[in-house]
C-alpha cells in the first residue's frame, strides 16, 4: 500500500484461519454474553505497536464487523484498520504452549519477543 492508494475508510480485510476460529468459538461458548472478538492496536513495546484482542458484547462505533464463521464475528477497531489490513489471525499449539499469531503484511519489523511490531 502506498500513500497514493491509502484509503482510511477502506474495510479492514482481516481473516482468521480455521484453527483460530475453532479457538475463538470455544471461548465464546464459555462466555455466552460475548458477541465476538475485537482486534485493535495500541502504542506499546519496543517496536511501536502491539495487538489488542478482547472479547466484546458488540461493535464500538466505527468498527468493521467481519463474519468469519456463522457463529464467530471479528470486530476490527476503526483506528486499527490501516495497521492490520490484510492480516491473517492464526492459532498454534507447540507442545504445551498455545498462542494467537498475527500474519500481518504491513508489519515491517517485529521485536525480539514477538509482542510488538512497526509499520
Amino acid at each position: 500500500m502506498s500513500i497514493e492508494t491509502y484509503d482510511p475508510n477502506a474495510k479492514a480485510d482481516v481473516s482468521m484461519t480455521e484453527a483460530a476460529i475453532v479457538h475463538v468459538r470455544k471461548q465464546l461458548k464459555k462466555n455466552p454474553d460475548m458477541a465476538g472478538i475485537r482486534l485493535g492496536v495500541k502504542k506499546s513495546g519496543c517496536s511501536g505497536f502491539k495487538y489488542d484482542v478482547e472479547f466484546v458484547t458488540g461493535a464500538d462505533e466505527g468498527d468493521d464487523a467481519i463474519q468469519v464463521a456463522d457463529d464467530v464475528t471479528l470486530f476490527v477497531a476503526a483506528d486499527a484498520r490501516a495497521y492490520v489490513r490484510g492480516t491473517e489471525i492464526d492459532f498454534t499449539r507447540e507442545g504445551l504452549n498455545s498462542t494467537i499469531k498475527f500474519n500481518n503484511p504491513n508489519a515491517k519489523d517485529l521485536c525480539g519477543c514477538g509482542e510488538s511490531f512497526s509499520v
